[in-house]
């Protein structure tokens, strides 16, 4: 299948880090030169803190952000890059690209990005420190920015949250009440497929696909992961 060749930055989702996204470096070097991909050095204490200090979790992210950008920028000058987030760090890119200040720190984006493709990423949520960035979304978030950045939204459905139903379902029930408050509905069982719904996005579904980057898990950096959203690239 061809793809656009934009450099790709990889941005880590909340809790994860940089080497858990070696595999969907490989995957996606099948389509475009590995040389063009770059996963954002993100670490754990990044998301914690030292000493933990959570709610500054997306400003110490998206220095990493604007860092790993002007590395890429340097070697593909005028090129756009398509970056490529996983889970909330969907929404770190979301408030970096939005070029407001967010808790003191704001970035000059310039024509340095093109699309923002979020995968399992939920925009709506009534988890704490989630909504710090997704209420900050709500207020800026407008037509204009999906003309400078087209957002493209994927998730899977793949899981039934049942509360009455098999072990796994049970499960999926409770992460997705935790998201949302609603465990009886479809997702990629961690996060359920409606909360990743944005206006103004192209949503996708993929039927195939699960949340945690951990060994043995379909999850979206796989070959058969990647495979379902690629053409979106």
């Amino acid at each position: 299948m061809e793809v656009t060749k934009n450099p790709v930055l990889i941005i880590p989702g909340v809790l994860f880090w940089d080497s858990l996204y070696g595999g969907m470096k490989k995957e996606l070097s099948g389509y475009l030169p590995a040389a063009r991909i770059a996963v954002a050095p993100v670490s754990l204490a990044d998301w914690i803190g030292f000493p933990p200090s959570p709610e500054r979790s997306t400003n110490r992210v998206m220095k990493v952000i604007d860092q790993s950008l002007a590395e890429l920028e340097g070697k593909f000058p005028g090129e756009k890059v398509t970056i490529v987030a996983h889970s909330g760090g969907g929404t770190v890119a979301m408030v970096y690209l939005l070029e407001h200040p967010f808790q003191g720190d704001r970035y000059a984006v310039g024509g340095r990005v093109g699309k923002l493709i979020t995968l399992g990423t939920p925009f709506h949520t009534s988890e704490h420190y989630a909504r710090l960035k997704t209420d900050f979304i709500d207020r800026h978030l407008t037509p204009e920015f999906f003309v400078r950045h087209p957002v493209i939204s994927v998730v899977s459905n793949k899981y039934r949250g049942d509360i009455q139903g098999s072990l796994v379902e049970k499960m999926c029930h409770q992460f997705y009440r935790s998201v949302n408050g609603k465990g009886d509905t479809d997702g990629d069982g961690i996060v359920p497929a409606e909360s990743c719904f944005l206006e103004g996005a192209e949503n996708v579904i993929v039927p195939d696909a699960e949340h945690l980057p951990t060994p043995h898990t379909r999850w979206y950096g796989t070959k058969e992961g990647v495979r379902q959203w690629i053409e979106w690239l």
